[in-house]
């Protein structure tokens, strides 16, 4: 038997301050044979129009793909003489906290780490003479369209190796089945499926080294030996399940199923030592991540996620509430690498890459099915064009949005009022009010909150129709909140509508293992979550968006979508562990359906009107979020100068989403999240709120916002000072408006983020991959160096090989000519290191622009 166990301690007050890493499945190392006599000693294999794979039998038999358009470069290959495929059997834990998941790999049963390649064959069509001729033939995923014919298939079986005594003698004692289909998905994508069969535990079979080549089958367990295999044996006894009795800290949740199936599968192939990683989604900590281990499974990042001391004490005080380097709210399964290979996963099962080898790589995924595409392109630009044509690109922002400031605070029509004025006094370019307690605030054991009930408080709002319109009259949008969350509104005095109730009703919230509805506990009150796999739901949650858009709301942060418990009954059926990195998606899908649906309704308005189309904002996504969601933002930075969770990591995040197809992003200014306990405390300083103006002041949104504790923090609004730098930064924002709609415009065409990490356009220039946080490009013209550190007024500027033009600095225009070189740069408040290439239009109408707006 195997188990799931799930483990929620979202009430667990006194934890470990330093976790552990998970018990993990150590990396699955094993050999291939072949039957020589069926499989040549080398064979070119055509996939489709454009593919070539091919076998070779030297150094223990390998595969490799090649574009026909490239035939030299492979873009991907499997080690000679290692498995390339490989399953096991494991019992999981799962442990859950508020948003936060930790999956584990406890007792492990049986790992089939050898591999054999028994049959290679060109496949005309699926005819039913295939099925026929073999009876175990899996239901591949086919999409029968004949262009994209032939395709291979590889056969062969998995086995674990039972050594007896004598070194001569072995014998297979557990093997499976296993088909591998490759196949021409377009023109510049190659997909392969894995399924693995049922184990075989009766009759082993030997395999004599008479049939098999390379040196015999013996001669294999001796390369095994020197591998240093760490998995030899079967351990196939039975389990023993005990039930574990709920505590007051902790509810165990067991799940067993019989250990008939392959619940990992393993897929190996080859890297360069020298080969750097990018992508897997958006990432806080690091931009190339050789030599990492990287989950792929949405949740909350964390709170300080390595730094210290917040990471301390977050972990004490809640069960893992720190995070880590690789906890994030929007992870994809996709990378792309410095040679030029790029690969993603289908579908939403867990999934780790294993990248800790120098000439290997490793992706483990929880279930008995892998599919995967491998791209061709030629340069990282290309990559993210090959990689977005598929997983879809973002639609055009408005020009509203992109226009000026998104001013996000809290506090009642009056204030809202009262700060216009002091903003227009200013002559601050302003393109929305983004007002998250329109739905009132309540006072909890952690501060203020607000109401998870997503109708305006008519009392914190008076006037609010009148509000919007007063703003429009001026070109200003008015923005708000909401997420798939309701909470219980027994205690608030003016409802209208009681959210929550309606849906009790209506049965469309997530339901626990008893069939009630499953209170998720979110910092101070427990909530009801939303099953957007309910057919009810999307329908009965646009009505909702459709009343708040009827006041005149133009856009909203669409929070969350991180947070589905994994031990959650949905209305599909579905396994909720599946279903939590798709909720995120179908979150998106849901507002985006009602933006498309609403811009119908207005198909025959003036171009004007239309010119108001709607923005909605998240945080949480998967590898196809960004077709579905207007835009993002990076979630909840502390407010620090750190790396893994302040403004450093604000950067990193913006960099790696980009190369993942996330095209628009931003950060809030200034941070979120900030601590006043008695001994650990973090304060947004005026200086932080500064310096983060002006690295928003170059992403695709410059918008603030106060904060869990405003009152902790310095805001935009706190004295004249940081008001007039407020103001000034908008202006520069605004002076690159341009530009943004072009790169806007480019995104929605080929996926190409606004910000950029350098590795984009300087792919050969080996000191750029060295680079994180330092220093990024606004498309292809415009090089921001943001000052990162507390107390600097100095910057250190990397002008990449590869270009031809100078670069001119916009404050002195001073030119650097220099390739390849450093400098310090004086970057004082106010004067963030930019620089625009020499000669370019770009650069040209930005510089004017500035000078225009009295700010150069």
């Amino acid at each position: 038997m195997t188990s799931l166990k799930i483990t929620k301690k979202h009430h667990k007050h006194l934890n470990n301050p330093f976790p552990s890493n998970p018990k993990a499945l150590p990396l699955i190392e094993g050999t291939l044979v072949f039957n020589s006599q069926t499989i040549p000693s080398e064979q070119n294999y055509s996939i489709g129009q454009d593919f070539q794979l091919i076998w070779s039998s030297k150094d223990g038999g390998s595969l490799s793909i090649f574009h026909n358009s490239h035939p030299s470069k492979s873009i991907w290959s499997t080690v000679p003489g290692w498995a390339f495929i490989s399953a096991a059997v494991a019992d999981t834990e799962v442990e859950e906290s508020r948003g936060s998941f930790v999956i584990k790999d406890t007792e492990i049963h049986l790992v089939c780490n050898h591999q054999t390649v028994e049959d290679i064959r060109i496949i005309e069509d699926f005819d039913s003479n295939l099925h026929t001729n073999d009876e175990n033939f899996p239901s591949f995923n086919e999409e029968k369209r004949k262009e994209r014919y032939p395709v291979v298939l590889i056969k062969g079986r998995i086995f674990n190796v039972k050594e007896r005594k004598k070194r001569s003698e072995s014998e297979v004692s557990i093997y499976a089945n296993y088909w591998m289909l490759f196949d021409q998905k377009n023109s510049n994508q190659v997909g392969f499926q894995v399924r693995i069969g049922k184990q075989n535990v009766e009759n082993p079979q030997k395999l004599s080294p008479k049939s098999y080549g390379y040196r015999g089958f013996t001669r294999k367990l001796g390369r095994i030996r020197r591998l240093r295999l760490k998995w030899y044996g079967y351990f196939s006894r039975k389990r023993v399940v005990i039930t574990v009795s709920p505590s007051q800290d902790e509810n165990v949740v067991m799940k067993n199923a019989d250990c008939t199936d392959f619940n990992r599968i393993c897929i190996t192939y080859s890297s360069e030592k020298s080969e750097k990683f990018y992508g897997f989604g958006e990432q806080f900590s690091h931009m190339n991540f050789k030599g990492k281990r990287v989950p792929i499974f949405v949740q909350e990042q964390g709170i300080g996620r390595g730094d210290q001391p917040i990471t301390f004490a977050a972990n004490l005080v809640s069960y893992r509430a720190g995070g880590d380097e690789s906890t994030t709210y929007a992870p994809s399964p996709f990378y792309m690498t410095s040679k030029m290979r790029s690969l993603y996963l289908e579908g939403y099962n867990y999934s780790v890459f294993d990248l800790r080898k120098p000439d290997s790589v490793q992706i483990l995924t929880h279930g008995d099915i892998i599919e995967c595409r491998i791209l061709n392109g030629s340069s990282p630009t290309e990559l993210i064009e090959r990689f977005t044509e598929t997983i879809g690109r973002p639609q055009k922002l408005p020009e509203w949005i992109i226009s000026g400031a998104v001013v996000g605070m809290q506090g009642g029509t009056d204030k809202v009022r009262s700060t216009l004025d002091d903003l227009q006094a200013h002559g601050t370019p302003i393109s929305a009010f983004w007002l998250q307690d329109w739905v009132g605030q309540r006072k909890t054991v952690i501060g203020s909150q607000l109401w998870w009930n997503w109708e305006v408080d008519s009392t914190r709002y008076s006037g609010w129709q009148k509000l919007i319109k007063d703003l429009d009259d001026q070109h200003i949008k008015l923005m708000t909140y909401c997420n798939p969350c309701l909470a219980p509104m027994d205690e608030k005095e003016n409802v209208r509508r009681n959210l929550f109730e309606e849906a009790i009703k209506l049965d469309i919230l997530v339901k626990d293992n008893k069939g009630e509805p499953y209170m998720v506990p979110n910092t101070a009150f427990d909530v009801g979550m939303l099953d957007l796999t309910h057919p009810k739901t999307g329908s009965w949650f646009k009505q909702i968006l459709q009343e708040m858009v009827d006041d005149g709301v133009r856009g909203w942060m669409a929070d969350f979508g991180e947070g589905l418990p994994v031990d959650a009954c949905l209305y599909s059926g579905e396994d909720p562990i599946t279903a939590h990195n798709r909720y995120p998606e179908i979150w998106a899908k849901i507002n985006r359906e009602f933006v498309e649906d609403w811009k119908r309704t207005r198909s025959g308005r003036e171009k004007e009107e239309e010119e108001e189309d709607l923005v909605f904002f998240m945080r949480a996504g998967f590898r196809e979020s960004p077709k579905w969601a207007s835009l993002f933002w990076e979630g909840d930075q502390m407010v620090s100068w750190q790396a893994n969770d302040g403004i450093k990591s604000a950067v990193v995040g913006l960099l790696s989403s980009g190369i993942s197809g996330y095209a628009f992003n931003h950060s809030d200014i200034g941070g979120y999240c900030a601590v006043n306990l008695p001994f650990i405390k973090y304060k947004r300083s005026e200086e932080l709120l500064l310096r983060w103006m002006e690295l928003n002041a170059f992403t695709t949104v410059f918008r603030t916002h106060e904060g869990n504790k405003p009152s902790c923090n310095s805001q935009f609004y706190s004295n004249e000072r940081t008001l007039s730098h407020f103001s000034r930064l908008a202006k520069i924002y605004k002076a690159w408006k341009f530009y943004r709609i072009h790169l806007v415009k480019e995104a929605s065409e080929k996926g190409l983020p606004i910000c950029r990490h350098l590795f984009l356009h300087y792919p050969k220039d080996e000191y750029v991959h060295t680079l994180t946080y330092e220093q990024f490009l606004v498309g292809s013209e415009i090089l921001v160096v943001p000052v990162l550190d507390k107390g600097k007024e100095n910057v250190k500027v990397y002008f990449p090989e590869g270009e031809i033009c100078s670069w001119r600095h916009v404050w002195t225009g001073k030119l650097h000519s220099k390739r390849g070189f450093e400098s310090w740069v004086k970057a004082p408040i106010g004067y963030p290191a930019v620089f625009v290439k020499d000669g370019s239009k770009i650069g040209d109408e930005f510089i004017n622009n500035l000078k225009e707006y009295n700010i150069l």
